[in-house]
């Protein structure tokens, strides 16, 4: 969408930015900007003359996410929080849309992926050391971040809902080895290298249903009680690491397969059915069956259209 300054500010902040004001826009101001979603990720693409903007605080409750921003063309110098970033192509920064933030750009092409704090395996404290820091975004992690977030945006359609699940979670996963990246070279304490490895092995074992902190804890020559402290300042707690991963894997296989909701919950783990539905309700804010149904409808609609509807649907592809 093209738009003058009050559509283009009014549709950025309800893609999840803060409100910004632009102090070098005037009545010729033209932006554009084109959001697509891929499984919980939010790729916003913004196309920017030269701007200078200050972002207002948002309230905490919107916090659910934060932005990964990534330059595609121009120039920008970025302050939020205690970092001072100037970027250029394909350089990507960690913001915190709930923050007050402050940018000087040239005209510019950039990429915002809008990430669940939830799905990033980091700290808070370590996430407060990112904002506002530069990523390198022509080497290492960075650069496979900058150009999956570019070329996600131009094409982040078509994909079926397990296929956009799957995708974003990779995405997602590399994110988080850049973030981790950019906290430093340093070696890896004794601790963080076992818990490496411990998620690892969590992570190729999800579907056994013996999977427990005590199966862990002996299987690495370790208490539980010492697995517990590891994990302590983690953002998920052993078992509950190994809930939500299960969760995920059920909630792409519900949506990609003719399985039933028990056949896919007791493949990853969950043996109560009853218990199953609770969490992923909870967790997910709807009914894993609903998933299923809807998934099916969907399938069931596709096979039954005819032959115009199939072409008109291959013409959109």
């Amino acid at each position: 969408m093209i738009g003058n300054l009050e559509t283009f500010q009014a549709e950025l902040t309800a893609s999840g930015f803060p409100p910004l004001v632009n102090k070098l826009a005037g009545a010729d101001f033209r932006g554009r900007i084109t959001t697509r979603d891929l499984g919980p990720l939010r790729l916003v693409c913004l196309d920017t003359p030269e701007s200078a903007c200050v972002g207002r605080e948002r309230d905490a409750s919107d916090g659910e996410n934060l932005a990964i921003k990534v330059m595609a063309r121009g120039r920008t110098r970025i302050e939020q929080g205690r970092g001072h970033a100037e970027l250029g192509p394909a350089d990507l920064v960690l913001l915190d849309p709930t923050r007050p933030l402050r940018f000087e750009s040239t005209a510019a092409t950039h990429v915002t992926m809008l990430v669940p704090r939830r799905e990033l395996r980091i700290r808070p404290a370590q996430i407060d050391r990112l904002i506002g820091e530069r990523i390198d975004g022509n080497h290492g992690p960075g650069a496979l971040v900058s150009v999956l977030a570019r070329q996600s945006a131009r094409s982040a359609t078509g994909f079926r809902e397990a296929e956009a699940l799957r995708s974003a979670a990779a995405v997602i996963e590399l994110i988080t080895v850049a973030l981790e990246a950019r906290l430093g070279d340093r070696q890896p304490s004794p601790d963080e290298r076992l818990r490496n490895r411990i998620a690892g092995y969590i992570e190729a074992r999800l579907a056994d249903p013996d999977l427990s902190p005590p199966s862990i804890a002996a299987a690495h020559h370790i208490s539980v009680r010492r697995l517990h402290k590891l994990f302590e300042d983690q953002p998920l707690t052993v078992a509950a690491l190994i809930r939500r991963r299960r969760l995920e894997r059920c909630r792409a296989e519900l949506t990609g397969n003719g399985r039933t909701v028990t056949a896919v919950a007791a493949r990853w783990g969950f043996s109560d059915p009853a218990h199953f539905s609770k969490i992923f309700k909870a967790t997910y804010g709807y009914n894993a069956r609903a998933l299923m149904t809807g998934n099916r409808a969907q399938t069931t609609k596709t096979h039954t259209a005819g032959p115009e509807q199939d072409g008109d649907h291959q013409d959109r592809r």
